[in-house]
C-alpha cells in the first residue's frame, strides 16, 4: 500500500469519488430502463398498427379512459360528420414542423353517440385569432378507420389548457370537454384518421408514430457505467502521482541539505 498524508484535499476527493460511483451507476440503470421502455413501446405500437381494425365501440365508451395497451389500435367507425361543431386544436405542428392547427370533427354514430375524429393538420390564417380555412368533411354516412388515442390532458401532455380562446378553438383533444360542448355522450379518446384520406388540399394526415428508432438511452447507460468505472481508476492514478511527487520532493530536499561538519 502507498503511504501518504491524508490531507483535507485528499479526504474531500475520496468522499466525492465514493459519492459519484453509486450515483453514476444509478443514472446508468435509469437510462437502461428508459431504453427498455422505448423498446416495449415500439413493440406495442407495431403490434397495434398491424392488428385488424375493430369497431371503436368495442374498445371504448363514454367516460372510458383508453389504456396504454390500446394506444394506436386500429379501429373503425360509421356515422355522419357534425361539421357545425368541428373544432381546431391550436399550436400543433405538421409533419415538416410547421405550426398550425389540427382539425377535430365529431362523427355521430348510428346510436347517437359521438366519436372525435382528428382529420389532420391545416395551416393557420393570417389572423391567429380567426378560425383557419378548413376543407369540409365528407357529407352523408361515412366509414372511417383510424388510430385510437387517449384523451389529452395538461398533466399528460404538458400543454396548458388555456381559457378564453377564440370560438371553436381548443388546446387539447378531450372527449369530456367536447361532450359538454356538444351536449351528447362522446366515446373516450379519439381517432387519428388514416382512411379514407381526403384528396389533395385536404388536412394533412397525422403521421404514424415512430416505432423503429430506439433512441440513445442504451448508449447513455453504457457511458454512465464507464464513468463509474473510471472514477476508482482515476483515484488510483492520482494516488500514484501523489506518491511519486512526494518521493521526488523528498529526494530533492535530501540532495540540497548541507553535509554534517567534520570533527
Amino acid at each position: 500500500m502507498y503511504r501518504f498524508v491524508l490531507t483535507r484535499q485528499w479526504v474531500c476527493l475520496t468522499l466525492i469519488a465514493l459519492v459519484l460511483i453509486p450515483v453514476m451507476i444509478k443514472l446508468g440503470f435509469w437510462q437502461f430502463h428508459r431504453h427498455e421502455h422505448r423498446v416495449a413501446q415500439n413493440e406495442l405500437i407495431a403490434k397495434n398498427l398491424s392488428a385488424k381494425p375493430v369497431p371503436v365501440t368495442e374498445v371504448t365508451s363514454p367516460g372510458h379512459t383508453v389504456p396504454r395497451s390500446d394506444y394506436w389500435r386500429a379501429v373503425t367507425a360509421t356515422g355522419t360528420y357534425d361539421s357545425a361543431h368541428e373544432v381546431v386544436v391550436r399550436m400543433r405542428t405538421s409533419n415538416d414542423d410547421k405550426v398550425g392547427f389540427q382539425v377535430v370533427t365529431p362523427l355521430v354514430l348510428g346510436d347517437g353517440r359521438v366519436v372525435l375524429v382528428n382529420r389532420g393538420w391545416v395551416p393557420g390564417a393570417d389572423d391567429p385569432t380567426a378560425y383557419p380555412p378548413v376543407p369540409a368533411a365528407p357529407s352523408g354516412e361515412v366509414t372511417v378507420t383510424g388510430r385510437l388515442k387517449a384523451d389529452e390532458t395538461s398533466g399528460g401532455s404538458g400543454i396548458k389548457d388555456r381559457k378564453g380562446l377564440p370560438d371553436r378553438q381548443v388546446m387539447l383533444v378531450n372527449s369530456e370537454q367536447q361532450s359538454a360542448y356538444l351536449g351528447k355522450p362522446v366515446l373516450g379518446g379519439y381517432l387519428e384518421l388514416t382512411s379514407p384520406l381526403p384528396p389533395g388540399g385536404g388536412p394533412e394526415a397525422v403521421a404514424e408514430p415512430d416505432h423503429d428508432s430506439i433512441g440513445p438511452h442504451m448508449a447513455y447507460a453504457v457511458q454512465w457505467w464507464l464513468f463509474a468505472a473510471a472514477v476508482p481508476v482515476g483515484w488510483l492514478v492520482l494516488v500514484r502521482r501523489e506518491r511519486r511527487d512526494r518521493e521526488a520532493a523528498a529526494a530533492a530536499a535530501e540532495a540540497v541539505s548541507p553535509e554534517p561538519a567534520s570533527a
